[in-house]
C-alpha cells in the first residue's frame, strides 16, 4: 500500500490540490499495479516564508488550464464559427488532418474545404480522455456528428474521434477520424 506525500506552497486552489492527488494516485496505480483504494496521497502545505528554492522564497504559480478545457472551448468556438476566439487556443505551428488526408494550417482553409461537404455540423460528445507526457498532453474526444448536407438533408449518428496535442496551453495539432465518408457514398 503506497503512501505518497506531496509538499506545496500554500495558496493552490482546492480543485488544483484534488487534481494533483488524483493524478498521483493514477500514476501509482499504473506504475505498480495498486488499486486506487490502496493508494494514500497526502498534501502538505507550507507557507511561502517557509519555502525556499535557489536561496529565494517562492510563491505558488498559477495552475495551467486543463487541456480538456482548452479543447472543449476551442471546439465550442469552432461550432459557433467564432474563428477569432478559436484561433486563441492554437499554437503558431498548429496543423490539422482530416479524413482522406486533407491537411490544413489555417482554420479558414478548413472552413472552405468543409463548405463543399456540408452546410453545418455539430458534435455530441460521449468521452474525453487525456494523457500526459511531461508538460505535453494528448486529448481524445469521441461521439457523434449531426448536421445538414449541402442538399439540405440532415444527418446524425456519424461516429467521430478527434486527437489533440496540447503544449504550453495551446493546441499544436488535431487529427480527425469519422464515418462521414461512408454516408457520402
Amino acid at each position: 500500500m503506497p503512501m505518497i506525500e506531496c509538499t506545496l506552497i500554500k495558496g493552490y486552489e482546492e480543485k488544483t490540490r484534488k487534481l494533483l492527488a488524483e493524478r498521483v494516485t493514477d500514476a501509482a496505480c499504473s506504475t505498480i499495479g495498486a488499486h486506487p483504494d490502496q493508494v494514500i496521497v497526502t498534501i502538505k502545505e507550507v507557507l511561502a516564508a517557509n519555502y525556499m528554492r535557489g536561496r529565494v522564497n517562492r510563491k505558488p504559480a498559477a495552475a495551467p488550464t486543463e487541456p480538456e478545457v482548452i479543447v472543449r472551448e476551442y471546439l465550442s468556438a469552432m461550432e459557433k464559427r467564432d474563428l477569432e476566439k478559436a484561433k486563441q487556443y492554437l499554437a503558431n505551428d498548429f496543423t490539422m488532418i482530416f479524413p482522406g488526408g486533407a491537411s490544413f494550417k489555417k482554420i479558414e482553409d478548413l472552413i472552405s474545404w468543409s463548405s463543399k461537404r456540408y452546410r453545418h455540423v455539430k458534435k455530441s460528445f460521449e468521452n474525453f480522455d487525456t494523457s500526459f507526457k511531461g508538460l505535453n498532453a494528448t486529448v481524445f474526444c469521441n461521439g457523434y456528428l449531426e448536421g445538414t448536407w449541402l442538399s439540405g438533408e440532415t444527418f446524425s449518428q456519424i461516429r467521430f474521434i478527434d486527437r489533440f496535442s496540447v503544449s504550453d496551453m495551446k493546441i499544436t495539432s488535431q487529427s480527425v477520424w469519422n464515418d462521414m465518408g461512408e454516408r457520402l457514398r
